[in-house]
């Protein structure tokens, strides 16, 4: 199994090919956040996140017993369970109920600053340095995702949706601590079974809790809620997050990070293109400078003689 792991490792050392992961996780992440809108159509939102991440561990769980790489050593469990919890149940759970409130596209502005948390945390438990230019390209990109999101809550929004902004806004914190317990406790474990077990406590969570809270509502199977849930869970969630813990691996988690800010980028896209959600002028300023931003951010810092 290591020299599986030393050959994976070994094309994630290209960098071209960490940007196409990248720019693949972004885009399928993007384009998910339409369909976790639309699902609420045909279901509760807890409703779809246990279908979701079921399909997601299954998934990612068959994908474990192929490769034979069995159950993780019992040290890990404890370890599992808490990232499966912030970075499944917790942001899924509060996201979802959130999206009855606050439209796709902002929803993923918002649970985007999560690279603002992740970065000051990285300081502060994994000792890693903001350089001048990385601090410079995490602001800009910040300052891009406050320009779309705007003045909403001096501008008389209804408390729900400042209700649910707020849900999210915490919902990101909660992944950026999921990424920081990562790399401190189980970063050595095979990605693909790290994803799976994880997810598969996060969906034992939000199963619990769907069951508390939406027993007995509706379900409406069709072609189009079947499609949402397959694709946001064989692709968005059980290829996405593996690859996102395998780019970890081998970027800081300040580049990682802040390259994740092509998400909300793509949520808005096909917000404004399938869901017809407005794209204001503030939000293709904001996007533009949430692109300069991670430009900013990769620049090498020259060398002082």
């Amino acid at each position: 199994m290591s020299k599986q792991n030393n050959s994976i490792q070994s094309i994630l050392n290209k960098k071209w090919i960490v940007w196409v992961g990248i720019l693949t996780i972004t885009i399928l992440w993007g384009y998910a956040w339409v369909l976790m809108k639309a699902s609420l159509e045909y279901m509760g939102p807890f409703t779809f996140s246990s279908f979701r991440f079921g399909v997601g561990a299954i998934t990612l769980l068959l994908l474990c017993w192929v490769l034979k790489l069995g159950l993780p050593q019992k040290r890990y469990w404890k370890h599992l369970l808490i990232i499966g919890t912030l970075q499944t149940s917790v942001v899924f759970l509060l996201v979802m109920f959130a999206l009855m409130f606050v439209g796709a596209g902002k929803s993923s502005v918002l649970l985007y600053s999560m690279p603002m948390w992740s970065s000051l945390l990285a300081v502060k438990f994994l000792d890693e340095k903001l350089t001048p230019l990385k601090t410079a390209g995490l602001m800009i990109g910040m300052i891009g995702l406050l320009t779309i999101l705007g003045w909403d809550i001096w501008t008389g929004q209804s408390a729900e949706i400042i209700i649910g902004e707020l849900l999210i806004i915490i919902a990101a914190v909660s992944w950026a601590i999921s990424n920081i317990y990562y790399r401190l406790k189980v970063q050595e474990l095979p990605k693909i079974q790290a994803s799976a077990f994880q997810m598969l406590f996060g969906a034992i969570g939000i199963f619990i809790v769907t069951l508390i809270m939406e027993s007995g509502q509706s379900i409406e199977i069709s072609f189009h809620s079947t499609y949402y849930i397959l694709f946001t869970g064989v692709l968005a969630s059980a290829l996405c997050f593996t690859v996102w813990f395998m780019i970890m691996s081998v970027v800081d988690m300040v580049t990682a990070t802040i390259s994740t800010l092509l998400v909300p980028i793509f949520g808005l896209l096909f917000s404004s293109l399938l869901l017809k959600e407005q794209l204001t002028i503030g939000v293709i300023i904001g996007s533009s400078l949430i692109l300069i931003g991670i430009i900013v951010a990769q620049m090498k810092q020259p060398r002082v003689k």
